[in-house]
C-alpha cells in the first residue's frame, strides 16, 4: 500500500455468532444449469471480439482485455431518533473496461520506483435496458479511452524502467496466466416491501430515546441484489449474483470530559427468511444502551503493558489487522511496501498451535452467514481455500492475478470496490488452534499471568470497532485496533471496572508471538475493510485469544462537551418554566 494510505476496517460489526463446528464446504462452480444466459453477455462478447481483433494488432498492442457490467438493485431504510431519514430503492449499471497492452511479463501496470502509473479511470455507467446498441456504444467509447490510457503508460513505463533499479519481487510478471472459466447462474432480484421496515427503524430508534445518555440513534436497513457480467479475451464468460441484507444499529454519546462514546450492532444475512425479529433487536439494544450508559460514566485508561485477553470478536479484528493485510499477495511485491512477510514463506510467524485460513468459499461458519463469501473474484477467478498458516509456520499469500516470484498464480483473491482496479484483498479470514481451552479457564489463565508478572490488572477487550493498520514502507510497521467495551480485570477477585479511551498498538512481528492460549469457542466479525481497491465486504473468524503482552494508548478525544442542556424528554424543567 502507497505511504499515503491506511488500510482501514470500517467499524461494521456482526452479532456474536457462537460456532461448534469448523467444517466448510469447498465445491467448484456448478456447470450450467437451465439458468437463462442475459443479452448482455452477447453485447459484450461481440464489442470485445471486434475491439480485440484491431487493438491486438496496434503498436502497443493490446494483449488483454475485459469487460464486466455490474447491475446493482439497492434498497434502503434508515430512522433517528424515532423518525424516518429516507426511504428509497435504486437500480444502475456500472460499465469497466480492462485493456492491458504489452505483454503478461510487462504491461501497463508496471510500477516503477515509487510511482504507479496512472490507468484510464474507474469506468461509466450505462442505461438499464437490455439494448445491445447502446451498451456496445458504451463499450466502444470506453474501451477506446481505455486503450489510449494504457498505452501512454506503458511507454512512459519502459522508458522509465531503463533508468530505476528493478528489485527481485519487481521482476515478477505483471499479470498471470489463468484458465478461461464459464459459468451462466441464475440472476437475482430483490422484491423489499420498505414500509415494515419504515415502521421498524422507526421504533427501533424511538426505543433509544429512553436513555439520557444517548444523544443520537440511526438504525438502517438496506438489501442489495448484485449480478455481473464478465467476459475476457481469454475466453471468461461469467454471470452470477449474488444478494446480501443487512441491518444496523448505531448510537452515539458523550462523556463528561468530551470523549465521544459510540456503540454499534449489525446483523447480515443473504435469504430473506432469516431476517432479525423484534425481540432479537430489543435485545441487541438493550445490550448497547446499557453498555454506552457505562462507558459514558467509566474512567479513562491510562496507557499501559500487560497481559490481556481478547473475546472472538475482538480477536478476529486484531488478526485481520495485525496479520491479514501483510498477507495479501501485492505488499510484497511493491517496493513502497514495509513486505514485512514477503521473506517469511516457510518460517514461524505464529505459536505453532495457529492456523489461518482464507477461504472464500465459505458461505457460513455454523449459522452465521460470512460476508467474505463470493463465486468469483473481481477478476474472474474461481473463489478457492488459501491455507496461509500452518501451525505458526506461513505458507502462502491471499494473491489476485499479480504473480509473486514463486507464486505465479490467482489463488481468487483479486477484489475491488467499483470502479477501483481490483488488489489482492481479504475474504474470509479463519483462525483455528490446537491449544483451547474452555473461556472460563481463559480467564482463569488471565490471572495467573496478572499475578506472575506483578501487574495490579489485566484487561479484557469484549467488542471492537475496527481498527488500521500502516503497511507502507515510509511509515512505522504499526498497527492499532479500536476497542469499544474494556474491562480491567484483577488478581484480587474484584469485580471487574468498565474503562474507556483505550486503542490497542504495535507491531507485527512482536504482538504475534506473544500469543499464549485461545478459547475454544470462534466468534464471527462481519464488515467492511477500506484500502487501495475500495471497500469490500470481508469475514474473520476467530476464538477468543490470550496474549502475554498487550500495548494500550489513550484513545483519541473531542474536547466538545456534552450538550448543555439535557435531552428535551428527560428534562426536569417542565413547559412554561413550572418545575
Amino acid at each position: 500500500m502507497s505511504t499515503s494510505i491506511r488500510s482501514r476496517v470500517i467499524p461494521f460489526l456482526c452479532a456474536l455468532g457462537l460456532v461448534v463446528s469448523m467444517a466448510h464446504s469447498a465445491q467448484a462452480a456448478p456447470p450450467d444449469t437451465q439458468a437463462k444466459r442475459s443479452p448482455l453477455l452477447a453485447a459484450l462478447q461481440a464489442e470485445l471480439e471486434r475491439s480485440m481483433k484491431t487493438l491486438g494488432t496496434l503498436d502497443p498492442p493490446a494483449y488483454y482485455l475485459g469487460y464486466t457490467v455490474t447491475e446493482t438493485q439497492r434498497a434502503d431504510v434508515s430512522g433517528s431518533n424515532g423518525a424516518l431519514l429516507n426511504s428509497n430503492e435504486a437500480r444502475n449499471r456500472w460499465l469497466e473496461v480492462a485493456v492491458r497492452t504489452g505483454s503478461y511479463n510487462l504491461d501497463n501496470s508496471h510500477k516503477v520506483g515509487e510511482r504507479q502509473q496512472a490507468s484510464g479511470g474507474p469506468g461509466t455507467s450505462v442505461p438499464i435496458d437490455d439494448d445491445a446498441e447502446v451498451l456496445r456504444r458504451a463499450i466502444w467509447l470506453e474501451t477506446d479511452r481505455q486503450y489510449r490510457a494504457a498505452s501512454e503508460a506503458l511507454i512512459k513505463i519502459k522508458t522509465g524502467k531503463e533508468v530505476k533499479v528493478e528489485t527481485a519481487e519487481g521482476r515478477a510478471p505483471d499479470f498471470s496466466r489463468e484458465e478461461p472459466h464459464t459459468y451462466i447462474g441464475p440472476q437475482v432480484s430483490i422484491a423489499v416491501d420498505r414500509k415494515p421496515w419504515e415502521e421498524k427503524v422507526r421504533a427501533y430508534t424511538k426505543a433509544f430515546r429512553d436513555s439520557p445518555s444517548i444523544i443520537n440513534s440511526i438504525v438502517t436497513f438496506s438489501a442489495q441484489a448484485q449480478n455481473a457480467y464478465q467476459v475476457t479475451s481469454e475466453g471468461t464468460q461469467l454471470q452470477f449474483g449474488q444478494i446480501r441484507y443487512r441491518l444496523e444499529l448505531f448510537i452515539q454519546g458523550k462523556a463528561p470530559d468530551g470523549m465521544d462514546i459510540d456503540r454499534y450492532y449489525n446483523f447480515d444475512w443473504v435469504d430473506a427468511k432469516d431476517a432479525p425479529d423484534d425481540k432479537e433487536v430489543d435485545a441487541a439494544e438493550a445490550t448497547m444502551r446499557k453498555e454506552l450508559e457505562g462507558l459514558v460514566a467509566a474512567p479513562i485508561n491510562d496507557p499501559t503493558v500487560g497481559p490481556a485477553l481478547l473475546t472472538g470478536r475482538a480477536a478476529a479484528v486484531f488478526f485481520h489487522e495485525v496479520f491479514g493485510h501483510r498477507a495479501e499477495g501485492h505488499r510484497q511485491k511493491d517496493v513502497t511496501e514495509g513486505q514485512t512477510f514477503s521473506k517469511k514463506v516457510g518460517e514461524q510467524i505464529l505459536p505453532e498451535f495457529l492456523s489461518i485460513t482464507d477461504d472464500t468459499t465459505m458461505r457460513k461458519l455454523g449459522k452465521q452467514d460470512l460476508l467474505g463469501y463470493y463465486q468469483f473474484d473481481d477478476e474472474g477467478v474461481p473463489a478457492q481455500r488459501v491455507a496461509l498458516v500452518e501451525h505458526g509456520v506461513l505458507k502462502n499469500f491471499e494473491m489476485s492475478r499479480s504473480p509473486l516470484v514463486g507464486f505465479p498464480h490467482s489463488n481468487g483473491h483479486g477484489r475491488r470496490q467499483l470502479g477501483a482496479t481490483p488488489v489482492s484483498r481479504q475474504g474470509n479470514l479463519i483462525v483455528q488452534s490446537s491449544k483451547t481451552v474452555t473461556n472460563a479457564q481463559l480467564r482463569a489463565k488471565l490471572i495467573e499471568l496478572i499475578k506472575a508478572q506483578g501487574k495490579a490488572f489485566g484487561l479484557l477487550i469484549d467488542d471492537i470497532a475496527g481498527g488500521f493498520t500502516f503497511t507502507g514502507r515510509g511509515q512505522p510497521q504499526a498497527f492499532q485496533v479500536l476497542p469499544l467495551v474494556v474491562y480491567k480485570v484483577f488478581p484480587d477477585g474484584r469485580p471487574d471496572e468498565l474503562v474507556r479511551g483505550v486503542d490497542i498498538v504495535g507491531t507485527p512481528l512482536a504482538a504475534l508471538t506473544k500469543i499464549v492460549a485461545t478459547g475454544n469457542t470462534p466468534e464471527v466479525f462481519n464488515g467492511y475493510c477500506g484500502a487501495e481497491s475500495g471497500s469490500v465486504p470481508v469475514a474473520a473468524a476467530s476464538p477468543a485469544i490470550l496474549t502475554s503482552e498487550l500495548e494500550v494508548q489513550k484513545k483519541e478525544t473531542s474536547t466538545d462537551r456534552p450538550p448543555i442542556l439535557p435531552p428535551p424528554a428527560h428534562d426536569v424543567i417542565k413547559t412554561g418554566g413550572q418545575q
